[in-house]
């Protein structure tokens, strides 16, 4: 969805604990700054070598379906590695923003170990889920949208009455606040649409955007009440890549 969003339930006395969120947004910056993605490190090249050197850097740590599906002991940790690689400063920003937005009050209400197991295992799914959709496919997939969607399924069945403020630039960026139960189930379906129109090849992984957000809701119902505790603040959006 474009524009900017902020999620709230009220005011809060304090900030609240979020130690994980901090660390997987800190983690997944210094890995793409480092990487051939940002054109940052010369140590890559310019032109047509870094070119080669990103081709081969997502190669290496991103997931390839037809690999994955082989039976390679190595494959099989891709779709780990590949919650913390980005394809783009746009895609590393996004996905950034979502998790710091709905992860810190997701995080507070979990816990840091649950919530860490939590973020990677149901990224590792959704990837994995994509990859079982595509699974003759060559294209290696990056980003933390399957597991960064998990965190927006998890925030709407905790916090279901947090009011989101969107700017839409085609409303002139007038704020507008709704409810998360309205606006997630609106992106899911966002999500839903785009999934069955998107061609084969390098594009965004809609298909584990949903995976991920009917994972992380599935995951808070089956161990988690809803709270109305007045926690936190904050939150915008994710994306994911295939890239060539």
């Amino acid at each position: 969805m474009i524009g900017t969003w902020s999620a709230t339930l009220g005011r809060s006395m304090r900030r609240p604990s979020a130690p994980v969120t901090y660390a997987l947004i800190a983690l997944c910056c210094l890995v793409f700054v480092t990487g051939p993605a940002a054109g940052l490190n010369p140590a890559y090249g310019s032109g047509d070598a870094l070119l080669a050197a990103q081709r081969a850097y997502f190669h290496r740590w991103g997931v390839v379906p037809a690999e994955l599906f082989a039976g390679s002991p190595r494959a099989a940790l891709t779709p780990a590695t590949a919650l913390f690689v980005h394809g783009s400063w746009v895609h590393l920003l996004g996905n950034m923003l979502f998790l710091f937005v709905f992860g810190v009050m997701t995080e507070e209400r979990m816990g840091r170990v649950r919530f860490t197991v939590f973020y990677v295992g149901c990224g590792y799914l959704a990837l994995l889920g994509y990859a079982a959709a595509n699974s003759t496919s060559g294209q290696s997939l990056v980003g933390a949208s399957g597991a960064v969607s998990a965190v927006l399924g998890a925030f709407l069945y905790l916090f279901p009455g947090a009011r989101v403020t969107s700017l839409l630039p085609f409303l002139f960026f007038l704020p507008l606040r709704f409810p998360a139960w309205v606006v997630l189930p609106f992106w899911a379906s966002l999500q839903w649409l785009a999934a069955g129109r998107a061609p084969q090849g390098p594009g965004v992984a809609y298909l584990a955007h949903l995976v991920g957000f009917g994972l992380g809701f599935v995951c808070a119902w089956a161990g988690l009440r809803r709270t109305t505790k007045v926690k936190a603040a904050p939150a915008p959006a994710p994306e994911g890549e295939n890239q060539p």
